[in-house]
């Protein structure tokens, strides 16, 4: 992981104020990548709160498993996780905690509560990616801790602390330690390093290229139905051209 993020806080809020989808949209223009299949979840995951908006993030990560049975945690694990709080609390934020959980495809417990949420947040983390569960959705709530997981939970397991900073995988895609992550309703982006200084620039251009065509979608004149669907090819037409006069390639098909 980098010493400090680099992107600039205020990049990293006008990242917030977009949609995950939008920034696939600018991503997509500049990357070397497949867009068709890498940086993006592969699997089903749910934002449980929605209403937060976008979360935008370095990633902390973790791999955990839950064991069957009460004990008393051992010094060696009660040791493990002091190591990974202080991993956490020492990166630069903002963070996002990456979980996986070898429970999967049960879930037995959860890292994810009220104590869990207050405490990380406090540490700079404003939630989390987990193909696990989640429970206290109220109260992480009311301490502004987004959550994206497989489920909710019940109880709180047992939980073992198996790695940190180290690559996890969840929802079908691997996630690197300080890889940038944006997330939302719609799923998340891992952003290759490589895109990261380009990602803001070709988001926000792609999202103003795409007003031309929402403006003819809407006939607000209320043109005839020919003049109408020209304005709309027109408006597509226009659209390919700039992504591929912008980037040299045209971007999504409408």
């Amino acid at each position: 992981m980098s010493d400090r993020p680099r992107l600039s806080q205020a990049e990293l809020l006008q990242l917030r104020r977009l949609t995950t989808p939008t920034v696939f949209n600018g991503w997509e223009q500049i990357t070397r990548r497949d867009p068709a299949a890498d940086a993006f979840n592969l699997e089903p995951s749910i934002d449980f709160m929605p209403h937060f908006g976008p979360m935008v993030g370095y990633a902390v990560t973790a791999v955990i498993g839950f064991a069957h049975g009460a004990s008393v945690p051992s010094d060696k694990m009660l040791n493990a996780w002091a190591d990974f709080r202080q991993y956490v609390a020492s990166a630069p934020g903002p963070k996002i905690v990456v979980v996986q959980d070898t429970s999967k495809p049960r879930v037995l417990g959860s890292m994810w509560g009220e104590v869990g949420a207050t405490m990380y947040r406090n540490f700079g983390c404003v939630g989390t990616i987990t193909d696990g569960g989640i429970r206290d959705l109220s109260e992480m709530q009311a301490v502004g801790f987004k959550a994206i997981a497989r489920r909710m939970c019940v109880g709180h397991g047992y939980g073992l602390l198996l790695r940190w900073n180290c690559d996890v995988d969840v929802f079908g895609r691997t996630v690197r330690p300080g890889q940038l992550i944006h997330a939302d309703q719609h799923g998340f982006l891992a952003i290759p390093p490589e895109d990261e200084s380009r990602l803001l620039e070709a988001s926000l251009f792609m999202d103003r290229n795409e007003s031309a065509i929402l403006a003819a979608a809407q006939n607000v004149d209320r043109l005839p139905q020919d003049e109408h669907l020209k304005r709309i090819d027109d408006s597509i037409n226009t659209f390919l051209r700039t992504a591929r006069d912008k980037f040299g390639r045209a971007g999504e098909q409408h």
